[in-house]
């Protein structure tokens, strides 16, 4: 967590913790608690959502200047409420351990509160029965989180089709796997359902979603490499006339989540492309800045762009 001296007056930073019960949240917490890091002026506001087995220590919370308040029932987590809270307790922060079971979706806060960093902890032996089960409530757990902890790890195997699987859910978070040694540095990588070293890489319909999360973070597979794969076309005025967008849908949890997948591209023809036609597109991969990856990200130049048939179905991780 960032500290909070650097943080703008003018609303109130909220720091938000969620995670199904048992994944660690509390021990996270308090762990944090201790760190010079955490350390700030003023009090802070706990605000807990969920009791599990394992208490705050009330030594901890006097040290750390944090006065801890449960609230049971998400009726209650109102932004009248929480305002009410804010006037008792004259906070400079607050932390919300959030109840894994509430939709993260149904949280509002009031008007001059931010979630300022949201992090989110998962029980690894369970998440194959949440993924499966509770999609939905796992999907507003982990979209907007900057940081994803997965711990208990131990003997788990599938660790990078989970990783994949919590990617496609949170393009822009970090995933980091824990097991009782603490950070698992090594994730094995298994097969790529496609030649990454011939000279045109052949991405399938139905490796589309894999390659599109391996080419976000390997960037050392793809630079330079020429890869062949159809798509549908997006095009938006903001555009310079060169530039669309090949890419697919993905339901990242239901059909009322739909995403759309797809690089920055720059074809000759471009200008004469229409939203929503398929193409068939050969293009080398490069990495460069651009606005909408709020950073550097792939950019691929093609060189053929031709018209396809549409590919049936949603992209698949």
């Amino acid at each position: 967590m960032s500290n909070t001296d650097v943080m703008e007056d003018d609303f109130m930073p909220v720091f938000l913790i969620n995670g199904f019960l048992e994944s660690g949240k509390t021990q996270f917490l308090q762990f944090t608690m201790e760190q010079d890091y955490f350390k700030a002026e003023g009090k802070t506001l706990l605000i807990v959502c969920e009791e599990g087995e394992n208490e705050y220590d009330p030594d901890l919370l006097a040290r750390t200047k944090t006065e801890m308040v449960v609230i049971d029932s998400l009726d209650e987590m109102t932004p009248d409420r929480l305002l009410e809270l804010e006037l008792l307790h004259n906070p400079e922060r607050v932390l919300i351990e959030w109840n894994g079971m509430w939709n993260l979706d149904e949280l509002k806060l009031p008007a001059d509160w931010k979630v300022y960093q949201q992090i989110s902890l998962i029980d690894m032996t369970t998440f194959e029965v949440y993924s499966a089960n509770m999609k939905p409530l796992l999907y507003a757990m982990v979209r907007n989180s900057e940081l994803i902890i997965c711990n208990r790890c131990d003997g788990i195997e599938d660790l990078s089709g989970y990783r994949r699987t919590l990617k496609s859910m949170a393009l822009k978070g970090e995933i980091v796997f824990e097991d009782s040694e603490g950070e698992v540095n090594e994730i094995s990588e298994e097969d790529l359902p496609y030649d990454i070293n011939a000279d045109v890489i052949k991405i399938s319909e139905e490796a589309y979603g894999i390659w599109y999360i391996d080419c976000m973070e390997r960037r050392e597979r793809y630079e330079g490499k020429t890869v062949e794969f159809t798509a549908m076309v997006l095009k938006t005025p903001d555009f310079p006339k060169n530039y669309f967008v090949p890419g697919r849908m993905a339901m990242t949890c239901c059909e009322d989540d739909m995403t759309f997948l797809g690089f920055v591209t720059k074809a000759r023809g471009a200008k004469d492309l229409e939203t929503k036609q398929w193409v068939h597109v050969k293009a080398k991969v490069a990495y460069e800045f651009w606005k909408d990856y709020e950073g550097e990200g792939p950019v691929l130049y093609a060189d053929l762009v031709e018209p396809a048939q549409p590919v049936k179905g949603f992209v698949q991780f």
